[in-house]
C-alpha cells in the first residue's frame, strides 16, 4: 500500500516539476492558437467551396443569350470620298461657305426654278464624265431611301445621333432602310437631277450635323470623333441667295426683251436730260 502511495506521490511531484518550466505554459499557449486557427480556416474554407454557386452560361463570355456588343469602329472611321476611285473624281460643284470669298460663293451657286441656290454638299463626277459607282463614306444605318425626281432620288446613312450623310442624284440603288452598311460598300451609281442639270451625270454629297450642312471636304480622311467634337452655327443653314447682279442677271434669264426695252428707255431719259440741259444754258445766255 505504501508503494503504491510512493509511486503516485512521485508522478505528481514530476507533474509539478514538469509545470514549473519556463518554456510550458508558452508551449501550450502556441500549440492552442495553432490549433483553434486551424479549425477557423478549415470552416471558412468550408462555407466557401464553389460549389453551391450555379453558375449559368449567361455569365462567361462568349455563349449564347450574351447581350451584342457595340460596334464602336465606325467611330474612328474617317470620311471617305464617295466614289472607289478618289483620283478620278473631280468636285464639279463645291460646297457654299459664307465665309467663303465672293469668287468661290458664286461658283458654289445652283440656279434653280429661277432662284440662286447655296450648294449644301459637293456634286462629284468622274473624268470621263460617264455613270459610276457611289459608295458609302462611312459605315451606318440607312435612315432613308426616297424617290425624288428633282434631286435624283436620295439615300441618307446615319452614323451617329444627329450625324448622317446624303447622297442624291443617284440611280440603281442597291440598298434599303434599316440595312447595315459598310464603308466603300457600293449602293447605287450616279445619275442626273433637274436641280442641277448643269452638272451632268454626278453624285451630290452631304454630310450633315444636327441638320447642319458642313463642307464635306473639311472632312475628308478626318474621323467621325471630330465631326463629333466640332461646334457649329446655323450660318450654313440652307437658304436662297440673291445679290444684286445676280437679280440682275436672272432677270435678264427671264425675260431679256423686257431688259433691252429698260435700257433702251433709261438711254432716251438720259438724252431728254442732256436736251433739256442744253436748252436751259441757251436761254440764260
Amino acid at each position: 500500500m505504501r508503494e503504491e502511495e510512493n509511486k503516485r506521490s512521485s508522478q505528481s511531484s514530476s507533474v509539478k516539476r514538469f509545470f514549473k518550466k519556463r518554456w510550458v505554459f508558452p508551449a501550450i499557449y502556441i500549440a492552442s492558437a495553432a490549433i483553434i486557427l486551424t479549425a477557423v480556416l478549415w470552416y471558412q474554407t468550408s462555407n466557401n467551396a464553389t460549389d453551391k454557386y450555379d453558375y449559368k452560361s449567361t455569365d462567361i463570355a462568349g455563349k449564347k443569350g450574351q447581350e451584342p456588343a457595340v460596334e464602336v469602329s465606325k467611330t474612328f472611321e474617317d470620311f471617305k470620298m464617295p466614289v472607289e476611285n478618289a483620283d478620278a473624281a473631280v468636285v464639279k460643284t463645291k460646297f457654299y461657305d459664307f465665309n467663303g470669298k465672293t469668287e468661290d460663293q458664286e461658283a458654289a451657286l445652283v440656279f434653280y426654278n429661277n432662284t440662286y441656290q447655296p450648294n449644301t454638299g459637293i456634286d462629284v463626277t468622274v473624268k470621263d464624265g460617264e455613270s459610276f459607282d457611289v459608295v458609302a463614306s462611312l459605315s451606318g444605318t440607312v435612315t432613308r431611301v426616297e424617290e425624288d425626281a428633282v434631286l435624283g432620288n436620295v439615300i441618307e446613312v446615319e452614323h451617329d445621333k444627329g450625324i448622317v450623310t446624303q447622297y442624291q442624284s443617284v440611280k440603281d440603288i442597291k440598298i434599303k432602310v434599316g440595312d447595315e452598311v459598310k464603308q466603300g460598300q457600293v449602293i447605287a451609281k450616279a445619275g442626273q437631277s433637274l436641280f442641277n442639270e448643269k452638272a451632268g451625270t454626278h453624285v451630290h454629297f452631304e454630310i450633315r450635323k444636327d441638320g447642319i450642312a458642313v463642307n464635306p471636304s473639311d472632312y475628308f480622311n478626318k474621323s467621325l470623333s471630330t465631326l463629333q467634337e466640332a461646334k457649329l452655327s446655323n450660318e450654313n443653314a440652307s437658304e436662297s441667295v440673291e445679290t444684286p447682279q445676280m437679280k440682275e442677271k436672272e432677270q435678264m434669264i427671264e425675260d431679256p426683251d423686257n431688259s433691252l426695252d429698260q435700257e433702251k428707255s433709261s438711254d432716251e431719259d438720259k438724252n431728254a436730260d442732256d436736251n433739256s440741259t442744253n436748252s436751259t444754258e441757251k436761254t440764260n445766255s
